[in-house]
């Protein structure tokens, strides 16, 4: 087994030459090698370069890579040495945020005038400042009460839209074979939407309860959180006969991080540092549907 590390920088414009230089200068004062795998490749719509490392590296040295790579409108991706491309089966991603451009609970709060309340929470839960997600969740749907269950239909058609290369991503996924899962902390009244809409096999999330018309302001059943959706992971893989390993996982907030820890690949989307941070991969400029490019 090779035990090189992959940098794969991806940008929606060429890649400048001047990236590369950035990147073995600020290695060498790292004390590592780094060098360039031929020439930059066009696929789809994405430009994207290779280099392999000799060793492994410290979070705060892939951080003040990707702050170089971002200088030249570029994100990257690290690979680790024991990664198989070709033996991903799974592909796990969160929902609001990153698959769609919205985070459903605050949109649905903001038809109520509670926006700003219900978003706080929200904003704080993904930062990794509330821990307990359930408690959070709670707390803001009990600010949902009385809202008119014809609310989520209006979110869904006039707010949510899925974020750039979400279409694409599916098709690819599908066509490769993977098994797709979105499992999110937010409701089934929107993932059963975007199952039948995007292809996905799976989806898991939370029941808003409705009575007479309107929400009452709790959740039917176990909540999912960063656990459980770790869980739901776990199973798809086991149903697959695979390990986690042998997954791509996406994810923008720190109830993402425990599905994301351990996977083959894990991909920050759009994401909060901490997320960042700890990912294989950060998307900020790209599209989801580069993922492919990652296990091409």
């Amino acid at each position: 087994m090779s035990s090189h590390l992959t940098l794969i920088a991806l940008a929606n414009t060429p890649i400048p030459a001047e990236l590369n230089t950035a990147l073995v200068k600020h290695a060498k004062v790292l004390g590592i090698s780094i060098a360039q795998d031929g020439k930059e490749q066009v696929q789809s719509k994405y430009f994207s370069s290779r280099w392999t490392c000799t060793q492994a590296l410290m979070p705060e040295a892939r951080v003040a890579m990707r702050d170089i790579a971002a200088a030249y409108d570029t994100d990257l991706a690290f690979l680790s040495p024991g990664f198989k491309p070709n033996e991903v089966k799974v592909l796990a991603m969160d929902m609001d945020s990153t698959l769609i451009n919205i985070e459903c609970i605050d949109e649905i709060a903001d038809f109520t005038g509670k926006k700003a309340a219900v978003s706080e929470i929200t904003e704080a839960t993904m930062r990794g400042e509330i821990k307990d997600f359930k408690e959070s969740l709670r707390r803001r749907v009990a600010l949902l009460a009385g809202v008119s269950a014809d609310v989520l239909e209006s979110v869904y058609k006039e707010r949510l839209r899925p974020n750039p290369g979400a279409t694409e991503l599916l098709a690819g996924a599908h066509v490769n074979g993977l098994y797709t899962l979105l499992v999110s902390g937010g409701f089934t009244f929107f993932t059963e939407k975007l199952q039948k809409e995007l292809g996905f096999k799976q989806t898991q999330a939370n029941t808003l309860e409705i009575i007479d018309g309107k929400l009452t302001g709790k959740v039917i059943g176990d909540i999912v959180d960063g656990a459980a959706k770790n869980a739901y992971l776990e199973q798809a893989c086991a149903l697959l006969n695979c390990h986690k390993k042998n997954s791509i996982t996406m994810g923008d907030g720190s109830n993402d991080l425990p599905m994301m820890h351990g996977s083959g690949i894990s991909i920050a989307y759009k994401a909060k540092p901490i997320v960042k941070e700890k990912a294989d991969a950060a998307f900020d400029r790209v599209g989801l549907d580069a993922a492919l490019l990652l296990i091409a």
